[in-house]
């Protein structure tokens, strides 16, 4: 038998509260985003899930809502592997920026390529296909082992990071891919054949309507 998977995004940060792009910036939660976390872990509980071991990335908001849900659910005593293969996608000289002003100074098809195009960087950092390049080996050698000798493993991490974890879970070509959005705090939950293969997905979605929650930085 194998494990159960779960991937969640991080809890609302405070520069996704103020449309920034992040990147590798280490900004912390928002109130909401704390919020977000503990609900995360609602979920978690209702499904009586016991985690044997978590990964997340080197940013604090991952490892803030990982830290929040594992106290939820009394799981604090299991293993916690931080690594900088799981951050969010790099933005380069687009961090720190509001996205209204990137459009501005760069126009608007332009931004929008940077945002949602699989293989074109913005200037100074990463594309999403850069981004699974280190995401997905990561995943394939440390996390999905774990998960096919039946281990229950959450992994917390970051929009774009787990967007190229799930183009290669899910078998998503690059222009499915960019449909993809992943909320903030809310929990999903895959089961896998020993190949690998997904064999059901649930998406542990709470009620949280503010769309900031969505920022896909």
């Amino acid at each position: 038998m194998t494990g159960t998977l779960v991937l969640v995004r991080h809890g609302q940060s405070e520069w996704n509260a103020k449309n920034l792009f992040t990147g590798w910036a280490d900004v912390d939660l928002t109130e909401r985003g704390v919020r977000e976390a503990h609900k995360a872990a609602e979920a978690l509980k209702e499904r009586g899930l016991k985690f044997d071991e978590a990964f997340t990335s080197g940013l604090k908001r991952a490892q803030r809502t990982l830290d929040i849900i594992l106290e939820d659910l009394g799981q604090k005593d299991i293993p916690v592997t931080r690594d900088t293969a799981l951050n969010e996608r790099d933005y380069g000289n687009l961090v720190g920026m509001n996205k209204d002003e990137a459009r501005r100074k760069w126009g608007e098809e332009q931004v929008h390529i940077w945002r949602r195009s699989y293989d074109v960087p913005p200037p100074g950092g990463e594309s999403l296909k850069d981004t699974a390049e280190r995401a997905v080996p990561y995943f394939r050698q440390h996390i999905l082992p774990k998960v096919e000798a039946g281990e229950n493993v959450l992994v917390s991490a970051h929009g774009n990071s787990l967007r190229a974890i799930i183009m290669w879970l899910e078998k998503l070509s690059p222009e499915e891919v960019l449909k993809l959005e992943l909320e903030t705090g809310v929990p999903i939950l895959y089961e896998l054949d020993e190949r690998g293969n997904v064999v059901r997905k649930e998406v542990l979605a709470h009620a949280e309507d503010d769309a900031t929650g969505k920022t896909a930085s």
